[in-house]
């Protein structure tokens, strides 16, 4: 059985090497958790310090390294140059001073340390000593946290105001077998670091704590009692703007319906991230919810991996490897620490109290899913369009009939789709162009549009006039990509402005010309000459590239042998019966991006004991095996559906990857008399 997730290998070596030497201090639950990647790391564990010897060295054994007691001694026999801080919470900060002292590199756990002012002398030391500084939490990095972070940089909050974090720590003498470190330190500085790391990575820093209050609650009957209040509320205030509420609670159990959530509300929707915290990812954990909506989940649409303890400590290796120790994680612990301290002062005293920033800056959000190609698809620079792995068509015809397709488009677009498959042919141009202009949807350069002129609109000045509606329609300077609906012309009857909204026999009327027998009446416009029209609008900045719909490869080569501008999309019917293997291939010899259209509407497809069977391999249903088979091969789906659920989990399967064997199973159902 396939498994869902692959282990990322050394993609670190090439920076490395050579493996980089570690010394672990601090051998307990969490040292477990950081040795367990090393054999699939650049990273080698050359000592073990821990004052439980046997806990040193039942780690140590296993690893065929001496074990210590003693730092000093353990910084003295090993050539080490990271050392990996591991201890309990308050020996954080001796640990990684003394290792400082010793020119060695530091990646710490968190927190940096318990007090701001000895944080600061840390990285102060770091700085001038020329050494890396690194400390968790780093889950910034983590699968659901950049899914976020994408929705963020897409725009689709609008400026964030105001935000609601948690920090459910939970009863430790529960669920820890050494809970006397998180009773002495209490909430803030083990899990209230999670959503602050978190929220600094995005907004930069805290500019004061408005308000605290602190509570001393815990169970009468339990003979071990925190030392630190239990249960802490604070509001902080970034200086980017956004006002965050805070909680962080050793009493409110871990596995409370707030664990570790985050919620941002901005003038245009809200986000909601189930962990902070979290190193894995599913599919519901992060959700939008656009102004007047309800929250609708954002899967993953790429293969993902869940962060590893270890990725931060290769990071900071590799920074070391390139001659640009980084000190950026110890600058975001210490001003944690800063904020946790500001917060512990509010508490008491009351607020607002400043907080020192630390030199501390926000990260780069993660660029939009797509950004649209620049002109750069001549003919001798063909280039390949960067394209989602999965689109969302906008047709309105649905199982015999027109349906209203908007409701959906926007639950495609609340989702994370960023390719929507348009047409003057749909009727719904305009009406997609209010979406794309309401609070909340996506910026315009993070979502490829696609258009398509009708075979009706072949001739010049049809297809000038048929482009220029659409583009009005939709509200936009130009289309990323413009297309032939088909190579084959119709007669014109009229344009086709706003179809959806005129009868449906005159609909027909317009865009299946009929001649006095009943039959299609076509038009005398050959397909180079079509493709010449085509250019046109590409030569006047209306589109950025151009393409062709349901079309041959005898039809393909005579655009490629006589036009001046080469297609660089091609979509076409493609499916399990009719995967058009020869002609994909040639499309993606020449950099042509392929297009799948009607993926799951094959009569019986989704039916198929086949698409069963891998389905269960995969834990995807028959219709997600179809889409992740048509990404897999380079292929962009464009499935279409008017069920919330359906939108969410086709979007979702785009991020599975089916093996050869899997393939080639779905290709045994190909089906070369295959019509509809």
């Amino acid at each position: 059985m396939p498994t869902k997730r692959h282990r990322r290998g050394n993609k670190y070596q090439a920076a490395l090497f050579s493996a980089v030497n570690c010394l672990f201090v601090g051998a307990g639950a969490i040292a477990t958790e950081y040795a367990a990647g090393l054999s699939d790391s650049s990273l080698s564990l050359a000592g073990v310090c821990d004052l439980d010897g046997e806990r040193a060295a039942a780690l140590a054994d296993g690893h065929g390294c001496p074990s210590f007691t003693d730092l000093e001694a353990a910084l003295g026999a090993v050539d080490a140059p990271l050392v990996v801080n591991l201890t309990s919470h308050a020996a954080h900060a001796p640990v990684t001073r003394a290792a400082l002292s010793a020119d060695r590199h530091v990646f710490s756990q968190k927190p940096l340390a318990l007090d701001g002012d000895t944080a600061g002398e840390l990285l102060a030391t770091a700085r001038r000593r020329g050494l890396a500084l690194g400390c968790a939490p780093t889950t910034a990095r983590a699968p659901s946290q950049r899914r976020a972070a994408g929705l963020l940089a897409d725009g689709r909050l609008g400026p964030v105001q105001l935000g609601y974090a948690h920090a459910h720590v939970g009863r430790v003498t529960d669920w820890h077998d050494r809970p006397e470190s998180f009773l002495d330190i209490g909430p803030l500085y083990d899990g209230g670091v999670y959503p602050l790391s978190l929220l600094v990575s995005w907004f930069g820093p805290v500019e004061r704590v408005r308000a605290a209050a602190a509570l001393d609650i815990w169970p009468d009957r339990e003979s071990r009692q925190p030392t630190a209040p239990s249960h802490v509320e604070a509001t902080l205030a970034f200086a980017s703007g956004p006002t965050i509420r805070l909680t962080a609670s050793l009493y409110a159990p871990h596995r409370s319906r707030e664990f570790y959530g985050l919620e941002l509300h901005g003038d245009d929707g809200s986000l909601y991230l189930r962990g902070t915290g979290a190193m894995e990812t599913a599919i519901d954990d992060v959700q939008f919810g656009r102004l007047g909506r309800g929250y609708t989940t954002v899967p993953p649409q790429s293969p993902t991996e869940p962060l590893s303890y270890l990725d931060a400590v290769e990071r900071l290796a590799v920074s070391v490897a390139d001659g640009t120790p980084s000190r950026s994680g110890g600058r975001r612990g210490a001003h944690v620490v800063a904020i946790c301290n500001a917060i512990e002062t509010a508490a008491a005293d009351g607020g607002p109290v400043s907080v020192p920033p630390r030199g501390v800056t926000s990260d780069s959000l993660p660029e939009p899913v797509v950004t649209p190609p620049g002109r750069n698809q001549s003919a001798d620079s063909p280039g390949s369009l960067r394209l989602p792995p999965i689109g969302f068509g906008c047709s309105r015809y649905r199982d015999g009939e027109y349906v209203d397709r908007i409701d959906s488009i926007v639950t495609a677009l609340d989702a994370g789709y960023r390719f929507l498959d348009s047409a003057e042919l749909y009727g719904n141009e305009h009406r997609i162009g209010d979406v794309l202009a309401e609070p909340g949807a996506p910026d315009r350069d993070s979502v490829f549009l696609l258009g398509k002129a009708w075979r009706t609109n072949h001739r010049r000045e049809h297809l000038l006039e048929a482009c220029a509606g659409s583009r009005s329609e939709l509200g936009i300077d130009a289309f990323d990509c413009y297309t032939l609906h088909w190579p084959s012309a119709l007669a014109h009857r009229g344009e086709l402005s706003r179809l959806a909204e005129k009868p449906i026999e005159r609909q027909e009327a317009l865009t299946f010309p009929e001649d006095d027998d009943g039959n299609l009446e076509s038009a005398t416009v050959p397909l180079s000459t079509a493709w010449r029209n085509l250019e046109e609008i590409y030569d006047r900045g209306w589109a950025r590239t151009l393409g062709v719909c349901n079309v041959s490869r005898p039809q393909l080569e005579t655009i490629l042998e006589t036009g001046t501008v080469r297609p660089a999309l091609v979509q076409i019917e493609r499916h399990p019966y009719q995967p058009q293997r020869e002609l994909v291939e040639f499309c993606q010899d020449r950099g042509i991006r392929v297009v799948a259209h009607s993926p799951l509407s094959a009569p019986g497809l989704l039916e198929e004991p086949i698409l069963a069977e891998v389905a269960a391999d995969y834990g995807l249903s028959p219709a997600g095996v179809v889409l992740a088979w048509n990404v897999t091969q380079g292929v962009v789906p464009i499935p279409s559906s008017t069920t919330p659920s359906h939108v969410v989990a086709n979007l979702a399967a785009a991020a599975e990857r089916l093996s050869p064997e899997a393939c080639a199973r779905l290709e045994t159902l190909c089906d070369p008399a295959f019509e509809r």
